[in-house]
């Protein structure tokens, strides 16, 4: 099977990976974490990220405070459900450049919605003029403020593609 750039079959390899690492459901420890408490990002422009998350994806803005580790560097959080926050940093002052997916980079932000709040969302992010990528059904993919990628699913948290992981 060949696709998307690679020809070489790896499914023996993920077989010996799933056999050697992935515990039944029933056997797996609890994890280690509560939970993912933020995950932090670059914004080149406070208000247009506050706009975007908090009008555009209903996301509410929850705290901002300066950042303890850069004066005069804004640090806030937007509520994206389940006691989980999205966080974004401003730099004035520091040439960081615009986002590029890089080896080793963030790739994109998965966040669940219910299936009824994907279809208004998705139409309010097209109607905003954003192209957005449909990748099945339940997905989508677009650009955020500063060209982050970020994907709505349909899915319900522990759910992967229609197989319920925990």
């Amino acid at each position: 099977m060949t696709e998307h750039g690679s020809d070489v079959d790896r499914l023996d390899e993920w077989d010996r990976l799933r056999q050697t690492y992935l515990r039944p459901i029933d056997e797996r420890p609890p994890s280690s974490a509560r939970g993912l408490h933020h995950f932090a990002l670059i914004s080149s422009d406070v208000e247009r990220t506050i706009a975007f998350y908090q009008d555009l994806l209903e996301f509410p803005l929850v705290e901002l405070f300066e950042n303890r580790d850069y004066r005069g560097s804004t640090h806030f959080f937007f509520d994206i459900g389940n006691g989980n926050y999205l966080a974004y940093f401003d730099f004035p002052g520091l040439d960081v450049g615009p986002y590029a997916e890089v080896l080793g980079g963030v790739h994109h932000i998965a966040i669940s919605v219910t299936p009824e709040q994907f279809d208004r969302l998705v139409a309010k992010v097209q109607a905003a003029g954003i192209e957005v990528h449909l990748g099945h059904e339940n997905s989508a993919y677009f650009p955020g403020p500063d060209g982050e990628r970020l994907e709505l699913l349909s899915f319900p948290l522990h759910d992967m593609y229609g197989v319920v992981v925990g």
